[in-house]
């Protein structure tokens, strides 16, 4: 027992848990945004196209920022870096007041590609900064530990987007049949409806912003140990050479990619799938909760698994069950389909922190970048749902307009996620041991 290495070091605690508070602040903005697609498309009448933007904006903001902050990074601090990523998720919020002022949502979105800075800096400086926390052989379990804390704050973002904009949105409204009263409505009475709902739309976001503004202050208050270089030196071009000799880095990063856009597409397009089902968004998001449950318990329970089975196996292990679950969300009708949809969340669990460490392992200083990249490809959150979109428009803006191998188009997009999860395994059973990785 007293041989095992200490998980967190005493001296690291206060920051250990400065910083894992930043995965429940990402989580909240990640699962406050989800529902926002349907919302977006009932209120502002998109097509499934259109509002596939909001993860467009919001997860291309990451790819956009992440190398620019590792860099920025490198040559100053993980605080710095930090202090910038709360300063951009804040500014990003706050721009949902003129966004809904204006009537645009050309300006939301930049609103949201704007607070994806912000995160895309967090994400590069706060997953490798709890890897360096404690000995390397435990930083994977660390990294779990830390990002359990993730669903926490989804679950805090999912609650308010049902209960503060959802349930408010008059453009949910239905008749006693249960019809959508907005779309029958003239020009005049649709534009008070979008009026309201984007302001109610805004309300969270603006709220959100001071909140992380509060948070800005603390962390820059506080005094944090930083892993540096003793040189501000930044060595790009041996770098990428190293990083790109590198088998588990190359593929774990286009894994991850993989990974995210399998995440984004069933947390967002749940909601569409409870649809066609006859199921309203607002009590979807029970739904929505559900998946964030399911997921957090399966964070517990694979930091603890980890102790005992190999991060690469377990990996390959949860690859094949939400393989599993994806075909009983296809091909299963029903309310039933819709429960294994929730089951894919718990499958999903180990996934982001155990492709991240197996892809940054044994990478000491080339970390800073290497992290660049598999925030990046959180790029997959951006592309993967557009193309999900795209399927559904096949047939209309409907969910159910065509069918597609005995199932309805809603049932068949997720042959994408499907596909996602195959590319998961096939790294996981590739991944080599760290000693042949150089």
């Amino acid at each position: 027992m007293n041989n095992k290495p200490a998980l967190i070091p005493k001296n690291l605690l206060l920051p250990f848990i400065l910083i894992t508070s930043l995965f429940a602040l990402w989580g909240f903005a990640n699962d406050i945004t989800n529902p926002m697609v349907a919302a977006f498309k009932r209120v502002l009448e998109l097509n499934n196209v259109q509002a596939s933007w909001v993860q467009l904006a919001f997860y291309g903001g990451y790819f956009t920022m992440a190398l620019p902050a590792a860099f920025f990074i490198k040559k100053y601090s993980y605080k710095t870096g930090i202090l910038l990523g709360l300063g951009l998720y804040a500014f990003g919020a706050i721009l949902f007041y003129p966004a809904a002022a204006f009537e645009s949502y050309g300006f939301f979105l930049a609103s949201l590609y704007i607070l994806t800075f912000g995160l895309a800096f967090l994400e590069t400086t706060a997953n490798p900064y709890i890897l360096s926390m404690g000995p390397e052989s435990t930083a994977t379990q660390r990294l779990n530990l830390s990002q359990a804390f993730n669903p926490m704050g989804a679950l805090a973002g999912l609650f308010v987007a049902k209960q503060f904009i959802l349930n408010q949105l008059q453009s949910n409204a239905v008749d006693d049949q249960g019809n959508l009263i907005y779309g029958t409505l003239d020009e005049a009475s649709k534009a008070i409806i979008r009026t309201n709902d984007l302001m109610v739309i805004r309300n969270p976001y603006v709220m959100l912003g001071l909140v992380v503004l509060g948070m800005l202050i603390v962390i820059a208050l506080v005094k944090m140990p930083e892993s540096k270089d003793s040189s501000n030196k930044v060595d790009f071009g041996p770098t990428m050479k190293r990083l790109f000799k590198n088998r588990n880095f190359v593929e774990g990063t286009l894994a991850q990619m993989f990974y995210v856009g399998a995440q984004i597409m069933v947390w967002t397009y749940i909601y569409q799938y409870a649809e066609a089902l006859g199921i309203d968004n607002a009590s979807a998001v029970n739904y929505g909760y559900a998946a964030l449950v399911v997921f957090l318990v399966g964070r517990w329970v694979c930091t603890f698994l980890l102790r005992y089975v190999s991060s690469s196996k377990l990996l390959a292990i949860f690859a094949i069950l939400a393989m599993g679950f994806t075909l009983g969300a296809i091909f299963i009708p029903g309310i039933t389909g819709l429960y294994s949809l929730v089951g894919i969340s718990f499958a999903m669990s180990l996934m982001f922190p155990t492709i991240y460490g197996i892809a940054l392992e044994g990478l000491g200083e080339d970390s800073k970048f290497a992290a660049a990249f598999l925030v990046m490809a959180i790029v997959g959150g951006a592309i993967m749902p557009t193309l999900q979109g795209m399927i559904l428009d096949w047939g209309g803006t409907g969910y159910t307009d065509i069918t597609i191998m005995g199932v309805s188009e809603v049932n068949f997009s997720f042959i994408l996620p499907l596909a996602c999860f195959l590319m998961v395994f096939l790294f996981a059973v590739r991944v080599k041991a760290p000693s042949t990785n150089s």
